[in-house]
């Protein structure tokens, strides 16, 4: 059985039920559902994802929608300026593309907010094109299974590497299931007894440590943090709210302000003439 015959009969048996990969799922929701997905656990995505195709089906529908509802929606997903992106994204499909996502890589990577990945991953999962998608675990897989190392920092050659080890028929599913190969057994702390692959070089060279990560950022006490704390007091609140009940989410004064400082310049928060802070409408 060739390795992508082993990866496919795997996926096949053991893909996760995300509701995006229903095949009712429209260009709309799998380009959404990407943006959402980016560096957050898609089981903390779903089931916002299926509120929010349900409020704004369409491109026209979320466009016109207020800035202040689409925040609320988002939620405690992290990075909210990806649903300020999402939403200038959905207004230049409107306002150019006829409402229809499009189907080319190099259209959809015109869009805003839409980066290498995404661009693929809708292209493959939208529109069944037989383009390679690479994100974090395609290239931990591809590294150990293809080039025997522990993992690989992003290169140049990452898109054509794995393009060729795209099968002529169902390559579209194939990155899917090189993607979930990554996420479920291939992870950081591989579970190798689980692998559906025969031949991999990083195992027959004995598991070699030949990659060194940058330590990650701890979320703890960061701005980032502080940030979060204060857009769950405006999209909770019912209306604008004054400088105080900012005040006592966090203890420092000097970070919360930079961070309170660092919202508004990224158009995620607005101060009103008296002084009191709500979402953008």
């Amino acid at each position: 059985m060739s390795l992508q015959d082993e990866i496919l009969h795997w996926y096949s048996n053991n893909a996760r039920d995300l509701p995006w990969r229903n095949e009712s799922t429209t260009p709309w929701g799998v380009l959404v559902s990407e943006v959402m997905s980016h560096q957050t656990q898609v089981e903390r995505v779903a089931p916002i994802w299926v509120d929010w195709m349900r409020r704004w089906p369409t491109p026209e529908a979320f466009a016109a929608a207020s800035t202040a509802d689409v925040l609320r929606a988002w939620g405690s997903l992290g990075y909210p300026r990806r649903a300020l992106r999402l939403k200038e994204c959905a207004q230049v499909i409107v306002d150019e593309c006829g409402g229809v996502v499009p189907r080319g890589v190099d259209k959809l990577l015109a869009l805003p907010g839409i980066g290498e990945y995404t661009a693929r991953a809708v292209a493959a999962f939208a529109y069944g094109q037989n383009v390679a998608v690479v994100d974090t675990n395609v290239r931990r897989v591809h590294a150990r299974v293809v080039l025997g190392q522990e993992n690989q920092k992003p290169r140049k050659s990452e898109i054509a590497d794995v393009t060729e080890l795209l099968p002529a028929e169902q390559g579209p599913v194939f990155s899917e299931a090189l993607i979930e190969l990554g996420a479920l057994v291939c992870k950081t702390k591989p579970l190798c007894d689980a692998c559906p692959v025969s031949s991999c070089l990083w195992r027959e060279r004995g598991y070699p440590k030949t990659f060194v990560k940058a330590p990650s950022q701890k979320f703890a006490g960061t701005d980032r943090q502080v940030r979060g704390k204060i857009m769950r007091v405006l999209r909770q609140a019912p209306g604008p709210v004054p400088q105080s009940a900012i005040d006592v989410v966090w203890p420092d004064d000097a970070q919360r302000s930079r961070a309170l400082y660092s919202l508004l310049e990224d158009g995620l928060a607005v101060q009103n003439e008296r002084g009191y802070f709500h979402l953008p409408r």
